[in-house]
């Protein structure tokens, strides 16, 4: 067993011992996830802030390891091993801070999903309520008489664009109609009848001779040149 382990087996063992009303209290509730996430920001603050500082006692190390590497071999050396234990702890608090961080990435996850299966309840609840008040059969009822006013006034347009005061029988139109086609028909062959008829001899052709359209070229041509 570590002495890690040791030291905090006994300091469980002496707690356990004589428990307080404080210690029950916290045990039974614990903290809150705000302020875990709280406490961790502030030790992650702290142990950037000793890196900082590490950092630069490894560089003033080093200054003094070379100003000293030739003169003064001991203090060469020495600083050199100042350098690699700060060095080490650098490490230690890197290894660290990557644990704070990762727990303090979980608690804020496992915060934000509280809080969304909060509101996703307090939705859940209210929906039922809505719900509640709701009577099926109330639903029914009114897409009936939705449907039902629906059909009448369906009716009532039908009726409105029904033609007003056309009381003629359509077959009796068809037959009046077919006897005014045969008449006019009739009165058009009469028409054609009384036309003259075509002249017998020839008619006289309108088309310009060949001496006429000859005679007035040179006439066009004795004018262009004066």
């Amino acid at each position: 067993m570590s002495k890690v382990s040791k030291m905090f087996k006994g300091k469980s063992s002496s707690s356990s011992s004589k428990p307080s009303s404080s210690s029950k209290h916290r045990s039974r509730t614990g903290p809150s996830p705000q302020e875990a996430i709280h406490k961790l920001r502030g030790t992650e603050e702290m142990l950037t802030k000793k890196q900082e500082y590490l950092e630069k006692k490894i560089e003033q190390e080093i200054v003094i390891a070379k100003k000293n590497g030739i003169k003064n071999k001991r203090a060469a050396l020495q600083a050199l091993k100042r350098k690699k234990r700060y060095e080490q702890q650098l490490t230690q608090i890197d290894g660290t801070l990557s644990t704070i961080e990762f727990q303090r990435e979980a608690l804020e996850n496992a915060n934000t999903n509280t809080e969304v299966l909060k509101n996703m309840g307090y939705a859940a609840k209210a929906i039922k309520g809505v719900h509640q008040n709701i009577d099926l059969d109330n639903i029914d009822t009114l897409m009936a008489d939705i449907t039902e006013q629906q059909q009448i006034a369906q009716e009532i347009s039908d009726a409105i664009s029904q033609p007003f005061g056309d009381q003629f029988d359509e077959d009796e139109l068809l037959a009046e109609l077919a006897e005014l086609e045969q008449e006019e028909l009739e009165e058009s062959m009469k028409n054609m009848s009384k036309l003259p008829s075509a002249p017998a001899s020839k008619l006289p052709s309108t088309r310009p001779s060949q001496r006429t359209m000859t005679k007035k070229k040179v006439e066009d041509d004795d004018d262009m040149k004066r």
